[in-house]
């Protein structure tokens, strides 16, 4: 497997973003994400389930101790060699292959039950093969359940300008807190006015620079920002039909905890959970 720019990016990244998963550090996940797409998978006790993206392990973990029968697959080496060495420690019977998600021999048709992307999608040069793959390796009537960032709502660097987000009172001033989401502006949210948006159609590829304290070391990964239209196409012609989807607000627990990073996500959704069925 030929390592690309993007693989190497989480490869430098494992170690620090292994660090922010298993301390608890990744907010977004815990408080948001993660509860709206296990409330959509339900019960996935004896499911054979596919972790396409799965990084260090996290989620792949939870789902095994569930009770489900877990693959994880992830492009970054370092990362699945992270994720080895926790199945070694604590053994919840987890395989791990790193391997492209556009190439998933290791599996035979129609091998999984669920297969689950988690805010992995949108990081896939070749979402289309991705989408292709896991329609090739679902059963019939498998679900395939995935999280990406709202396309409709990401705010992108398109060459030097900032292209989307919160607009403010006048007269709101910068603040210096890391740890407010990069669509607040580092500003207070009570003094949001409204949210923009714009050239949406332009699909490019992004930078996301991972600058927050509560990281060990700050890193930059990239993205490809699509459609929604773009992924409705590609599950279409890979023999899916989207039967579900959730725009995820954060939990109570989450708003108490850290109400400030939580406020813009009452207003506006950071991401969508999409449940698509193989006909």
């Amino acid at each position: 497997m030929k390592k690309n720019s993007i693989q190497k990016q989480w490869d430098d990244a494992a170690d620090a973003w292994a660090d922010f998963v298993r301390t608890g550090n990744d907010w977004t996940r815990d408080n948001l994400n993660n509860p709206a797409m296990f409330k959509m998978l339900g019960n996935i006790r004896r499911k054979r389930i596919l972790d396409l993206g799965c990084g260090e392990g996290y989620n792949a973990r939870i789902m095994a101790k569930k009770g489900a029968k877990v693959r994880g697959v992830d492009f970054s080496k370092k990362m699945i060699d992270l994720a080895v060495k926790e199945e070694k420690r604590n053994k919840l019977g987890i395989d791990y292959h790193a391997s492209d998600a556009c190439n998933l021999r290791m599996f035979k048709n129609k091998t999984f039950d669920i297969v689950v992307c988690f805010m992995a999608l949108q990081d896939i040069k070749d979402y289309k093969g991705a989408i292709k793959e896991v329609s090739r390796v679902l059963k019939k009537h498998g679900r395939f359940v995935f999280v990406i960032p709202h396309p409709c709502f990401e705010v992108r660097i398109i060459g030097d300008k900032k292209i989307g987000g919160w607009e403010y009172k006048q007269g709101t001033k910068e603040r210096s807190v890391d740890d407010v989401p990069y669509w607040t502006k580092d500003k207070l949210i009570e003094n949001a006015l409204y949210y923009t948006v714009d050239r949406y159609f332009d699909t490019c590829k992004d930078v996301i620079q991972w600058k927050m304290e509560r990281l060990t070391k700050h890193f930059e990964t990239s993205s490809f920002h699509r459609t929604l239209m773009s992924y409705a196409d590609a599950l279409h012609r890979a023999g899916f039909f989207i039967s579900r989807l959730k725009e995820p607000k954060p939990t109570k627990t989450g708003l108490a905890k850290h109400p400030e990073y939580f406020a813009g996500n009452l207003r506006i959704p950071q991401s969508i959970v999409i449940e698509a069925v193989k006909c």
